[in-house]
Formats: C-alpha cells, structure tokens, sequence
C-alpha cells in the first residue's frame, strides 16, 4: 500500500495535466545516426542497379554480377565483412526455400533471403530491421527484362546495409535481426517463410521495422517534402475480439501503434531535420510490405517506413521513354540526402529499442469500482529502473501526458480511466524509454 500511496503522489504532484518530458538525446545513438552516409548508401543503390534485374526468375541465370542471385551473393558478402569486425557477435546465413508455382507464376522458384544477426546480452528480446532485395519490372514474372529497382527496394537494402555498418560496433541488449528479403514483389514470400519459422521456433520478435521504398524526395505530381517520411502501422491485431475492441476503445492501441507512436516520438530527437507522419492503416492501398507477413504470423509489432511522395512512373515499369516521360526505377531518381534521413530514422528506433528497456509485462488496468481515477499494475522487467504512466485524449493521436512513477508495479492516477487512454513504458538509467504497452482491462 505505500508504493500505491507514494506513486499516486508523485502523480498528483506532477499534475494530471503533466506534459510529455522532452527525450534528451542518448550520445552513443547520436554518434550511429551522425555516422550514416549518403555517399555510401548511393554507392550500394547503384551497385545493386548494376546487377540488371533482381526478379525472382532470373534466378536460373544469374552470375556473379546479374541477376537476383549475383545480387544476394553481393547482399551476403557485404554482411559478411561487417560481421568479421563484431568477435563473433554478428552471423550471416541464408533463408532457402523453393516456392511452389502460383496462379500468378509460369512455375516454382527458388528463394533466398539474406539474414544477418547482431546477437544481443539480454534473452528474449529480438528486433528486425527489414527490406527485400527482388525487384519487378512491368513483367513481375519475366527474369529476362531489365529491371533497376533503384527506390524499390534498392534504396532499402542499402539502409539495412547501412544500419548494420554503423550499428555493428555496439552492444546492444537486444538482438538485432537485419534482413534483406527475397521474393516480396510477388506475394512476400520470403518474408512469408522467414517469420512464420520464426514464430514456429519461438523467437521472441518484439519489433518489425520494414523499409521498402524510401529513396526518392519527389513524387509523381511534383510534390515534395524531403524532411517528411511515412510510417505505416496496422490497428487490429489478426483474431482481436471485436467485441472488447469496441468496448474498451482500443483499436487505435494495437502494438503497431505504439510502435509508431515510439518511432514518431524518437527520431526527432536524433534526426531534427525529420518528421515521422503516421498512416493509421496497414499499408497503402493496392499494395502492400514484408511487415504483413510478420503480423500474419503472430508478431503484432510491425510497422513500415514509405518516402512522403512516390512516383508510380519510377516503381513496376518498364525501361522507356514514352510521351516525353521517363519510365522505370532509375538511380538517377534517388535523393541520396533524402535515403540518409530514412536511414538515420531507422537506425534512432532501432538502437533506442535494443539499448533501452524492453516494454513492461503483463500491463492490466484493475476494474474494482466506479471512480475518477485509474490502477494499472504490471511485471518488473530487467534493466527498468522506473516506469512512467502515459496517457491521452481518446481522439488524440499521439501520447500527450506523462508522469514518473518511479520503481513499482502498480500505480492509482488520478486520470479517467472514461475520458483518457492510459499505457505504461519502461525507463532505464540513461533515460531510454521503451514503448508503451496498453493495458489489459480486468475485475480486480
């Protein structure tokens, strides 16, 4: 009872009112975001360029320098010589599968993804930086054409490359996963089969970032906005009971959501030249990402980074040029600057989540009687030295308030638990917070 008491003064000292505390920067993220360089990513686009096509079908007869599997051979060596700076921390191995033909394919193809790991001192904990190295020109089924893949996905792959580069002399808490996958332009296959025997195997996924298409600053109708990205985050988890959804106003607090809302909280901090803007949906309309499969397969966490503004003309086009208009994803369209930013984004959220505090556990508001205030209660985790309560109006978007309540496992607010939404988040020594888990609504 005195930890209730005392956490609920601390509370009701701060305020119910008690803004969001601004995030001070952590030196060593800021040192890997400051470390990121344009000249490098655009080297590893025009390289990947250099291949001819990356389609899936020209896996039969590709070499050493064309075709999807020149490509992941190149994917897998660049791996290979960050790792051997790591002592063993880092391993790279590839994800092989042969897919069976489709109704949308001429016939079964082999797959391969490019799967490296930065292995991490705390169990349990792994998160995935993700893009797909296969590319589609207007014949997705036709390893014969030429197809750059310059923003889709080569502007991707080389941000995982580049995450791994100056992210891979730390040591993180976490495990980091940095996968390069094959086979999403015709279904996800790869990132299809490679969660799906992760979830098999129990590996304990606690984020997706996915990046696919973050390359170029201006979109087909001229619009620019080269200090914007998106990211894209799915509502309702796959079996979520509707009908408690509706009753607890919990659809816009599924983990995807927190995720963003932690990714649009910390880039600023380490990326100030940035905006994250949020697309509250699972992905763009007549499209879709590798971090579906991940949400499919049961890793609710999931997200997706998008340029602000894409050039349909530059994505799934032939090489040509028709009525005046250049056609195909070309390197020239690629705003080296502007992949830097992505990458940086990228390389904030991630190191911020294998550095900090996993999320607190088992984190459940107790229902016992009417009231103006809430109790939440939850799991000490390893590496928290206190937790903070956040909380929102129901039509805000992003967390508005917070309060330190200090090291304890269970809290009264003075907030409506009828008026507002409410999470708890994990903080550490260095003032990392992890994000923040929705409670659980139970009798006491």
């Amino acid at each position: 009872m005195k930890t209730l008491l005392l956490a609920g003064l601390l509370i009701a000292a701060a305020g119910a009112d008690a803004p969001m505390p601004p995030l001070a920067p952590y030196p060593p993220i800021s040192a890997m975001a400051a470390a990121v360089q344009a000249d490098r990513l655009k080297a590893s686009v025009d390289r990947l360029v250099a291949f001819g096509t990356r389609n899936d079908f020209s896996e039969q007869t590709s070499t050493r320098d064309h075709g999807v599997f020149g490509a992941r051979d190149w994917i897998a060596a660049q791996f290979g010589a960050i790792a051997a700076s790591t002592g063993g921390r880092m391993s790279v191995g590839l994800d092989t599968y042969l897919q069976p033909k489709t109704p949308r394919t001429p016939r079964a193809v082999l797959e391969s993804s490019v799967i490296a790991t930065l292995r991490g001192s705390e169990p349990g904990r792994v998160y995935v930086m993700s893009s797909h190295f296969d590319d589609c020109d207007g014949r997705c089924t036709d390893g014969a054409g030429t197809a750059p893949g310059a923003d889709d996905n080569g502007s991707s792959v080389a941000a995982v490359l580049e995450a791994a580069r100056v992210m891979a002399s730390t040591r993180f808490r976490g495990t980091i996963v940095f996968a390069c996958f094959d086979g999403e332009e015709l279904g996800l296959w790869g990132s299809d089969h490679y969660a799906r025997e992760a979830w098999a195997r129990h590996l304990p996924i606690l984020a997706v970032l996915n990046d696919d298409i973050i390359g170029n600053s201006v979109g087909g109708d001229g619009t620019s906005e080269p200090n914007a990205i998106r990211v894209f985050s799915q509502g309702l988890p796959a079996g979520s009971d509707l009908a408690r959804v509706n009753l607890v106003g919990s659809e816009n607090d599924s983990p995807s959501r927190e995720l963003s809302r932690f990714v649009a909280e910390t880039v600023p901090v380490y990326v100030p030249d940035l905006t994250v803007r949020q697309i509250f949906r699972a992905d763009r309309f007549l499209r879709g990402g590798d971090q579906e499969s991940f949400q499919d397969a049961g890793y609710a966490a999931a997200i997706r980074f998008v340029e602000a503004h894409e050039n349909f003309a530059h994505q799934h086009q032939d090489v040509r040029v028709q009525d005046g208009v250049q056609y195909g994803d070309l390197p020239q369209y690629i705003d080296a600057a502007y992949l830097r930013r992505a990458t940086q984004a990228n390389v904030a959220a991630l190191a911020t989540l294998a550095l900090g505090p996993p999320p607190p556990a088992g984190v459940r508001m107790v229902l016992q009687h009417l009231g103006y205030d809430s109790t939440l209660q939850w799991k000490a985790v390893p590496g928290a030295v206190a937790y903070e309560i956040v909380w929102r109006d129901t039509d805000a978007p992003q967390w508005e308030h917070a309060a330190n309540v200090g090291d304890v496992t269970q809290t009264t607010v003075p907030v409506s638990k009828d008026d507002e939404v409410l999470g708890v988040r994990s903080v550490d020594a260095d003032g990392l917070r992890s994000p923040a888990v929705y409670p659980v609504a139970e009798r006491g």
